[in-house]
């Protein structure tokens, strides 16, 4: 996650010292050549203080996430990433242009929230509990209500963690050996 964060502000400085020239690889909805914007978008960010407001959150929850494997951390983000992008590609507002890793938080949130229930895991359940507490409020950016904040990246990222969770879950525990 450190390596992840360093590259997000490296990206960031050389956005900043190329008069923002890395801006242009947000995604603008509904424009087919935009689309392979979807995947740079969730790396790039508009200025310092956007990063800085998704670096804490997504160093923790990614860290909890990639506890499971840094396979399915790849996977679980890629999900996430596709879905978050493609959902703003479909719904965002016209003219708009969307960037940030904080499709990849509320993704990140959302498959921590349900992956125990998903994994019957206690230990993952807890998890989800400690998450929902500590990063709960979240929620409240899944909804339009900040004008200039793509709730929309924020919905569809939390929906593609929440997919990732069901997609990627764990195959049923053995406590005890088959029988023959």
């Amino acid at each position: 996650m450190l390596a992840w964060l360093t590259l997000l502000w490296l990206l960031e400085v050389l956005d900043a010292v190329s008069g923002h020239a890395l801006d242009t690889f947000g995604v603008s909805p509904r424009d087919l050549g935009e689309l392979r914007d979807v995947i740079p978008s969730a790396f790039l960010h508009f200025g310092f203080d956007h990063l800085l407001a998704n670096s804490v959150p997504l160093l923790i929850l990614g860290f909890l996430a990639a506890l499971s494997g840094i396979r399915r951390f790849a996977a679980v983000v890629a999900v996430i990433i596709l879905v978050s992008g493609l959902g703003v590609w479909l719904t965002a507002p016209a003219h708009s242009v969307t960037a940030g890793a904080s499709g990849v938080v509320f993704g990140l949130f959302g498959y921590l929230l349900v992956r125990g229930f998903v994994n019957h895991r206690p230990v993952d359940v807890l998890t989800g509990v400690l998450v929902l507490a500590l990063y709960g409020s979240i929620l409240l950016g899944a909804l339009p209500t900040t004008a200039g904040v793509s709730w929309q990246g924020h919905l569809f990222g939390l929906l593609g963690g929440v997919a990732a969770a069901f997609l990627f879950r764990h195959g049923p525990r053995q406590d005890f050996p088959a029988t023959p």
